[in-house]
């Protein structure tokens, strides 16, 4: 990945770590383990950049590409829930 990629100058410009304090109170500890809210937001600005509108097709979208994944801070064998696949 070039250095001049947009993912890579999102990451190291980007923080969106407030976003844990801004949303703590709107995750629940029981039930389906929740999208991480950075993760979440971050899977929404690549959406926006392709003009996928779909969370299924997002969601989509970023398992395919390293780029998305690099942005997202994920490895390869986990999904956006952090869960081994």
């Amino acid at each position: 990945m070039s250095k001049e990629n947009l993912y890579r100058r999102l990451r190291k410009t980007l923080d969106l770590s407030f976003l844990y304090k801004d949303t703590e109170e709107l995750y629940g500890n029981t039930g389906n383990p929740s999208i991480d809210p950075v993760v979440f937001f971050k899977l929404l600005i690549t959406g926006y950049f392709k003009n996928i509108t779909s969370g299924r097709k997002l969601v989509e979208d970023y398992s395919m590409r390293k780029k998305v994944f690099y942005f997202l801070a994920m490895t390869l064998t986990r999904n956006c829930h952090g869960i081994q696949r």
